[in-house]
């Protein structure tokens, strides 16, 4: 989850979004038949095969202990193409700087995506184990080294069946989730031009090995940021009367801000605007400007465009008051994401394979949150589901650490269980759409 995420607030209501995407339209059949069945068992005792096991964790530990951050994902993306080579598996490259798109099948229509992200934060590892982060300050703390691997994995899977495919499966190992935007710039650089779906997996340690989890529509909020700088007349902290307080500007603003929510939002669209810092300066100063900022969520269009208009006006009217001047800015060059919807028939497909793979009590209905994904940017473009895969050891004793800490850790069983799901998605997907055409 990207940089914009660190405030995980579950919301708990379905949700209507002015966030349509623009594609073909598809019609799944999610009848999904034996042959369906048998095929996602098949691939599940594959990818639980000692052997194929073994290189997935020697695979996702290789990933996690040299992690890199956004946009210098060399190494990882180096790594991925020696993989693909290994497997005879042809890919574009590079893309969006050092993204990869590899390709199983003919070539022909329809082209079903599968996404993984590659890049890591900036967190200096705190989990003592053997194969601990060797980058200072670097960290897979948000299970993108998992991501990654369950993605090569399927690549496998589906590799050893390509004869079989009714169509195409694009492999999209995506830079930059973590705030810069890496899935708008795949898109722009026409990377993913003609797919026609795509399907995408985050890990979650706060449910158990074995489960998944997701909803139709909305899964996860658009995200922005913002920065001001007010800008007053400073002064000795003694003789406030001859400045132009811009400490006592900011703080007025901020508790003006916290209104947008409580009382211009409908109770029933869920909206979170949180001022996340204000920089000081010296205990008996008044200073000559001050810096604050934060970011906004939201699950609509119009809740973008209405937020970034009222913060703005906010800001400046309260600045005003204090005889202070605003800079506002919504740091536009590190792209605002939208909102993740996930389309109706391709959540459903993909229900329907997660419970064959692991059974009906363990496909569960998130709720959507209020964190934010960059996969946004593809469900705007094509028909999209993005689910949720438990990390969580049920038998551990240790307390579940979350997304973008020092101790995040994950249980590695996860790792054949999103391979499997990865490709049964996929095949199954080419195999319903060519029966119902």
């Amino acid at each position: 989850m990207g940089w914009f995420c660190i405030n995980l607030t579950l919301i708990l209501a379905l949700l209507s979004t002015s966030f349509p995407y623009n594609s073909w339209a598809v019609d799944v059949d999610t009848n999904l038949g034996s042959e369906t069945e048998l095929l996602t068992r098949e691939l599940m005792e594959s990818a639980r095969q000692p052997e194929f096991l073994d290189w997935l964790r020697r695979t996702r530990r290789r990933i996690h202990e040299y992690p890199e951050l956004s946009f210098q994902e060399y190494q990882t993306s180096q790594f991925i193409r020696n993989e693909l080579d290994s497997l005879g598996i042809k890919y574009l490259w590079p893309v969006a700087k050092t993204g990869v798109v590899g390709t199983i099948g003919s070539g022909a229509q329809p082209w079903f995506g599968l996404r993984a992200d590659m890049d890591a934060l900036p967190i200096q590892e705190l989990v003592d184990w053997e194969c601990k982060s060797k980058i200072d300050g670097k960290m897979h703390a948000c299970g993108h080294d998992a991501h990654v691997t369950m993605l090569l994995g399927a690549a496998r899977l589906i590799q050893n069946r390509r004869d079989k495919l009714k169509g195409t499966i694009k492999l999209v190992f995506q830079p930059a989730e973590e705030g810069y935007a890496g899935a708008s710039y795949m898109l722009e650089e026409g990377a993913l031009d003609g797919f026609q779906a795509m399907f995408g997996l985050h890990v979650w340690p706060f449910m158990p090995v074995g489960t998944i989890g997701s909803k139709p529509g909305p899964i996860m909020a658009g995200s922005s940021r913002f920065t001001v700088i007010m800008q007053g007349k400073g002064g000795h902290a003694a003789t406030p009367h001859n400045t132009r307080d811009p400490i006592l500007a900011v703080s007025m603003a901020v508790l003006a801000l916290q209104q947008l929510v409580s009382r211009e939002t409908d109770p029933l669209e869920p909206r979170v605007l949180t001022v996340a810092f204000v920089d000081g300066q010296a205990g008996n100063v008044i200073p000559e400007s001050v810096r604050f900022g934060g970011t906004f969520r939201f699950m609509t269009l119009e809740g973008y465009s209405y937020l970034k208009q009222r913060i703005k006006e906010i800001i400046e009217t309260q600045a005003g008051v204090h005889h202070c001047s605003a800079t506002v800015s919504f740091m536009e060059e590190m792209r605002p994401y939208p909102p993740t919807i996930n389309d109706p028939k391709i959540y459903d497909h993909s229900k329907r394979v997660g419970e064959i793979l692991l059974g009906n009590n363990n496909v569960q209905h998130s709720p959507a949150l209020m964190a934010a994904e960059d996969f946004g940017f593809y469900s705007q473009r094509m028909a999209t589901a993005f689910f949720f895969i438990g990390t969580q050891n049920k038998t551990t004793s240790s307390s579940v650490k979350g997304l973008h800490s020092p101790y995040f850790t994950i249980d590695e069983e996860v790792l054949p269980i999103g391979a499997a799901l990865h490709a049964a998605v996929a095949i199954s997907y080419l195999d319903t759409h060519f029966k119902s055409e």
